[in-house]
């Protein structure tokens, strides 16, 4: 089923941006897209990403699947649909008297709390710039958050897909371990001593004489910190390069 209507652009998009009403003309009915979409999330909040299909969407809605084609042209539109929902708006950011450090990392945290509210959604492929309602909301308040840089648009664009990949990328990391580590029954610090006992096993010194220098001191034998301590470190590393980058008055030609 094409999703492409006559004025070029995708159904889920117009249906999303509110130029597109669904279904035609006809009684008044108790399906609704923005039931449907709340069917779609409630599935994959409760069991991934993988269980939301239209027949099961269809069931959780209480309607036929036939039905629920009459409001979403497919089941790429209904992701599409349901993680911008997930997403939401961003929160109101800090000042420009704040500074542009303070509103970026204030961004950045914002959604990586989203994402960890919802690391399910980690698993839908990314097939484009973003082009959904809340999604282009996140793009904007990103943007606005660089104002006072003096970075050109194509540096700030690129500015707000390296943010968003190292958010991306963190969350998903430590969902994927912390799950293994709950399904092994064991801990994080667990994980690390026996890691670095398996490294003192299987190197010596004289091939990889870095590593065994962290070895010595006790790196992985220590207390583990929290994902945040990591979370900041790389991001304080982000935005102190940001300051270099501003001081230098821009990105490097291509």
């Amino acid at each position: 089923m094409s999703e492409e209507p006559d004025g070029g652009l995708p159904e889920s998009i117009e249906l999303a941006w509110g130029l597109r009403e669904r279904p035609g003309k006809g009684p008044k009915r108790a399906l609704s897209l923005k039931g449907i979409i709340d069917a779609a999330v409630r599935i994959g909040s409760a069991e991934g990403l993988e269980a939301v299909s239209m027949s099961r969407v269809a069931a959780e809605a209480g309607a036929s699947t036939m039905a629920l084609y009459r409001y979403v042209p497919s089941k790429n539109a209904l992701l599409s649909l349901m993680l911008d929902e997930v997403m939401g708006g961003p929160p109101r950011l800090p000042g420009p008297e704040e500074g542009w450090r303070a509103a970026l990392s204030a961004w950045v945290w914002a959604l990586r709390a989203t994402m960890r509210r919802n690391p399910w959604l980690l698993r839908a492929p990314i097939t484009g710039p973003p082009i959904m309602p809340n999604n282009v909301r996140w793009m904007e308040a990103g943007l606005r958050a660089m104002r006072g840089m003096g970075l050109d648009g194509g540096a700030r664009i690129s500015l707000i897909i390296l943010l968003s990949n190292y958010v991306r990328s963190e969350v998903r990391m430590t969902h994927e371990l912390a799950t293994a580590f709950q399904e092994a029954s064991t801990s994080e610090s667990e994980v690390v001593r026996g890691y670095g006992a398996m490294l003192t096993a299987l190197t010596d010194p004289g091939r990889f004489p870095e590593l065994h220098a962290i070895l010595e001191d006790g790196v992985f034998e220590g207390a583990v910190g929290t994902p945040d301590d990591d979370f900041v470190f790389g991001l304080e590393t982000l935005l102190d390069g940001l300051e270099a980058l501003v001081r230098r008055g821009g990105a490097p030609d291509a």
